[in-house]
C-alpha cells in the first residue's frame, strides 16, 4: 500500500503525522506533498523541520501568490491544481490522503477524483462557519472514503447523500499524539522560547476570516484591546496566509507590548506544550475546539470562523467586541470555570485514531464500487 499525504499548513501536519508515524513503524510506503505555507519563510518553512525529522517529502509545490486577498487565494489554488496532477501521475499512489477544509485540499480532491485515484478525507463531514466549511463538504463529494471524527459528522455525511460503506467514525488523529507524547515541562518550555517567567500566560491564535477580510484589522484591534486589560503574558502565533492576514499581522506588530511574545511558527510539540500549560487559548483557531479539550484548557472562541462546529464545555463563544472578549477571558480563567472542566471528554475522539484509519485503508477494496460514486438521494 502506497499513501500520498497532502500537507499545506501546520494544522494539517498535526492531522497526518500520527498516521505517518504508524506507517514508518509498519513499513507502509508513503510520501508527503508539501505546499502553501509549509514552503513559505514568513510562516517558518515547516517543510524543513519535517525533512530534518526524517519524514519523506516527495514534492515541494510552490503555489502562494503575494497579496493575500480573495483573488490571489483563488489563483494560488489554480496554480496548485495544475502541479498536483503531475505529482499523482508520477507517484501513482494507492490512496491520496487529505485532511481538513482548506482550499488546497479541495484541489487535491478534484485532482484525485478526476484521475480515478482513491482518495480519503480526514475530519470529514464537520460544520464550520466560513468558506472552509463549504470547501469541506465539496471535498466530501469528490472523495471515496470519509474519515469522520465523531458521530455528528458521520450522520451529516449520510444526510449529504454519501453511501454508508464510505463513512467511518474513527476520531480525530491529531489527538493521538496529545495522548501518547510526553510534552516539555512548563518552565523548560518557556525557557526554550526565551520567555523567563513563572506567571500565567494566554495563548493567542487569531486568523483572518476570509468573508470578513475588510474587517480583519478592526477585529484584531478589538482583541488586542481586550488582552491589554490582563496583567499576564500573551504568546501570539501569527496567522495563516488567507485573505486579510497582512492586516492581522500589521495591527498586532503595531500594538505589540512588552508583555507580548510573537512567533511565526512553532514545532508541534512546542505548540501543544503551550496549549497544555496556558491559562486559556484565545482567538479563533480550531485547536481551541479540537485539541484544547484533551488538556482541559479553556478556549475563548471569537467570531464566526468556528461557528457550527461541535464543541466541548471548555469553549466560550463571543463576538468581536473588546468588552465581550474581556468578560469571556475573565470567566475562562476563573477557578470556577476551570473546575467544571475536570474530567471532561473530548468530542473529537480518544487518541487512538491513526490505527483505525490505516485499518480502514488496508481493508477497503479498490474497485468500481469504490471509484464510481453514487448518491443516495
Amino acid at each position: 500500500m502506497k499513501l500520498l499525504f497532502l500537507n499545506g499548513s501546520r494544522g494539517e501536519w498535526g492531522y497526518i503525522r500520527p498516521i505517518i508515524d504508524l506507517c514508518r513503524t509498519q513499513n507502509i510506503d508513503y510520501n508527503i506533498c508539501a505546499t502553501n505555507m509549509l514552503l513559505l519563510s514568513q510562516h517558518g518553512r515547516l517543510v524543513d523541520e519535517i525533512v530534518d525529522d526524517g519524514y519523506v517529502v516527495s514534492d515541494e509545490l510552490f503555489m502562494s501568490l503575494e497579496g493575500h486577498n480573495h483573488f490571489t487565494m483563488v489563483k494560488s489554488l489554480g496554480v496548485f491544481l495544475t502541479s498536483f496532477i503531475d505529482t499523482i501521475h508520477r507517484e501513482k499512489p494507492d490512496w491520496v490522503i487529505l485532511a481538513g477544509d482548506r482550499g488546497e485540499q479541495l484541489m487535491g480532491a478534484i485532482a484525485a477524483a478526476y484521475t480515478y485515484t482513491p482518495v480519503a478525507h480526514i475530519q470529514a463531514g464537520e460544520r464550520s462557519g466560513n468558506i472552509d466549511g463549504v470547501a469541506r463538504h465539496a471535498i466530501g463529494k469528490f472523495v471515496h472514503l470519509h474519515l469522520a471524527a465523531n458521530q455528528d459528522a458521520a450522520d451529516r455525511l449520510c444526510k449529504l447523500g454519501e453511501e454508508p460503506f464510505r463513512i467511518h467514525n474513527v476520531g480525530a488523529p491529531q489527538l493521538d499524539e496529545l495522548v501518547a507524547c510526553v510534552l516539555p515541562e512548563r518552565k523548560a518550555l518557556l525557557h526554550e522560547l526565551g520567555i523567563h517567567l513563572d506567571a500565567p500566560y494566554l495563548l493567542v491564535v487569531q486568523h483572518p476570516v476570509t468573508e470578513e477580510m475588510d474587517l480583519a484589522a478592526d477585529q484584531v484591534t478589538q482583541l488586542i484591546a481586550a488582552l491589554q486589560k490582563f496583567d499576564m503574558r500573551k504568546i501570539w502565533i501569527l496567522p495563516n496566509n488567507d485573505a486579510g492576514s497582512h492586516a492581522v499581522r500589521r495591527e498586532l506588530l503595531l500594538a505589540r507590548g512588552i508583555d507580548t511574545y510573537i512567533f511565526d511558527n512553532l514545532t508541534r510539540s512546542t505548540y501543544l506544550g503551550l496549549l497544555k500549560h496556558c491559562k486559556a487559548i484565545v482567538g479563533n483557531s480550531s485547536s481551541g475546539l479540537l485539541e484544547a479539550p484533551t488538556y482541559e484548557t479553556p478556549a475563548v472562541n471569537i467570531g464566526r470562523r468556528q461557528a457550527d462546529r461541535v464543541r466541548g464545555i471548555n469553549v466560550i463563544d463571543v463576538p468581536f467586541n473588546s468588552d465581550a472578549i474581556e468578560q469571556a477571558i475573565k470567566h475562562a480563567i476563573s477557578p470556577e470555570f476551570r473546575a467544571k472542566l475536570n474530567g471532561m471528554a473530548n468530542p473529537y475522539g480518544d487518541g487512538r485514531s491513526a490505527a483505525r484509519i490505516l485499518d480502514v485503508l488496508r481493508t477497503t477494496a479498490i474497485d468500481d464500487q469504490l471509484l464510481i460514486k453514487k448518491l443516495t438521494y
